[in-house]
């Protein structure tokens, strides 16, 4: 009788090497395209190779254009992973209140939470995702009706996102937009200033955008991680 095919096992990620993941599933020669997809397979805790590879294939192709390193990039989406994990295990209802954004190891917590001691427990979650360098906390708490008018923000980061699209001279790929009750914010890695100028002019002259946070920076920043 024919064996089972060879599993994956994943373990928590923060404490292994980029090769020791990878050599998990020594039965498949991976390129680094399938070794870097292979890098999810901590935070996602997934049991077959196949899954992984079909799983997040596309975010690594779409990785390799953008201005952070294909590592990073993956290297984020495993902080997102944790992230939704840490928050839903703690309290479904911030999970669904909070939203992030992680370039980098910089999380930007999105939102709105109903009470000031619940965006304060927010951050603390966030610092304990293994790989995050910084926290930016625009987390916002509801007013006092607790209506938002989501359509509204989407539709303006929707535009946004569009705005950037077509702009010759904005790399959009290297920003996240985010809208909370008709403030938008940016998070990202901007070629120049004149680049970000551009991108803050653009969220700028949307109707009903009420104002603009950057949490973008420039690509010569000295503070942004130096991948090998």
């Amino acid at each position: 009788m024919a064996e089972p095919p060879a599993r994956c096992v994943a373990s928590r990620p923060q404490r292994d090497s980029y090769l020791t993941r990878l050599t998990r599933c020594p039965s498949r020669k991976a390129g680094p395209a399938v070794a870097l997809v292979l890098l999810l397979a901590g935070s996602l805790s997934l049991s077959g190779c196949a899954e992984l590879l079909i799983g997040a294939a596309a975010t690594t192709g779409v990785a390799i254009a953008e201005e952070r390193s294909v590592g990073d990039a993956v290297d984020d989406l495993t902080i997102r992973a944790e992230l939704n994990h840490l928050f839903f295990r703690d309290d479904v209802e911030l999970f669904g209140d909070v939203s992030f954004s992680v370039i980098e190891g910089r999380v930007l917590l999105k939102g709105s939470v109903p009470t000031p001691d619940d965006r304060i427990r927010a951050l603390r979650l966030a610092w304990q995702a293994a790989g995050v360098r910084e926290v930016i906390n625009e987390l916002q708490v509801a007013d006092d009706s607790g209506i938002l008018d989501y359509a509204r923000d989407t539709w303006i980061s929707a535009q946004l996102k569009g705005k950037l699209l077509v702009d010759g001279d904005v790399l959009s790929i290297n920003y996240s937009v985010e809208t909370v009750n008709g403030t938008v914010y940016l998070l990202g890695i901007a070629q120049d200033e004149a680049e970000l100028a551009r991108v803050t002019e653009h969220a700028r002259s949307i109707e009903d955008v009420k104002r603009v946070v950057s949490h973008v920076v420039l690509k010569d920043d000295r503070h942004r991680p130096v991948t090998p």
